[in-house]
């Protein structure tokens, strides 16, 4: 039987506005709070079995749904409206900004673990599985040291070179999170965050931003707002994460990653600005105006 359980984030104090449709939208005004799930306000009709809606609106009250054991090739974790109980895409459905420059923010990995998951972008309702290569459970080969997972409604469109970053192509998958904060989340958790650095870490010739991130929750939230911040309240971290995902990958006999911009984290305007990029490219995915390939749009 799948096991079902509810993570309930604190509410918030603006209206979240959907995709990033025109610019700087992030920068919106906030508007009166509204907590209802709509699914049908601007939907977009696509050409698949369900009406996408690219203004969905946060839900307080998310249901996350466990099909069968962790760490096993069937285990899958969907996402469930906590009103109607039916499966929704955290990728596509959660909003990903709150206004006020608060987004949302989907844990995959929990700080302290290495099973290596991941939102099944391939998959109907892409749930959060176990990587896999060569039909074998993918992991690290040590603990991540902080959660980690994506940014709904971003994607790192493959046919975009990137001029700022050696010209390398996204590597079609939504955009990475690194949250810093002290406490260790669960898998499929909704946390409220702040951005505050990007690392532009090239993998294999492929374009796959970090954003640096803390959980508006996190005791120390309100004494970082940008990059120096980071350094000065968490002192190493930014190092340390760079450092992490540059090696990772040698224990297995493969080369280290690379950085672009100087090998060095990024501000926080600049984190932004990679985001609203992103959400554009999400944008055009879904209403299909590139080619989706194998990627699932609902």
């Amino acid at each position: 039987m799948a096991a079902t359980r509810v993570l309930t984030a604190a509410a918030a104090t603006t209206q979240p506005t959907s995709c990033f449709l025109s610019k700087r939208a992030f920068l919106l005004p906030a508007k009166t709070s509204s907590f209802a799930l709509s699914f049908n306000r601007r939907a977009l009709v696509l050409k698949s079995k369900r009406t996408f809606s690219c203004s969905a609106i946060y839900n307080p009250q998310t249901k996350v749904q466990e099909e069968g054991q962790s760490e096993t090739l069937d285990y899958r974790v969907f996402f469930l409206d906590g009103g109607s109980g039916k499966k929704v895409s955290p990728w596509h459905d959660i909003p990903l900004t709150l206004g006020d420059g608060v987004f949302n923010f989907i844990v995959e990995i929990p700080k302290e673990s290495k099973a290596k998951m991941e939102v099944a972008t391939d998959e109907d309702y892409t749930p959060i599985k176990q990587d896999t290569k060569k039909g074998k459970l993918r992991y690290y080969p040590y603990n991540i040291n902080w959660n980690y997972g994506l940014l709904p409604q971003t994607w790192e469109d493959p046919s975009q070179a990137n001029p700022e970053v050696e010209g390398a192509f996204g590597d079609n998958d939504p955009v990475d999170v690194v949250e810093i904060g002290e406490a260790q989340r669960k898998i499929g958790e909704v946390l409220k965050i702040k951005p505050l650095a990007a690392l532009a870490m090239i993998d294999e010739g492929e374009l796959d931003w970090k954003i640096v991130a803390i959980s508006l929750d996190d005791p120390k939230a309100h004494f970082v707002n940008d990059v120096d911040d980071v350094e000065k309240h968490f002192p190493g971290t930014l190092t340390a994460i760079r450092d992490w995902f540059r090696d990772y990958k040698i224990p297995d006999g493969k080369p280290a990653n690379r950085f672009g911009l100087g090998d060095k984290p990024a501000n926080k305007d600049y984190a932004l600005k990679i985001i609203h990029e992103t959400n554009e490219s999400w944008a055009k995915l879904v209403k299909r105006s590139v080619d989706a390939g194998d990627l699932s749009l609902f």
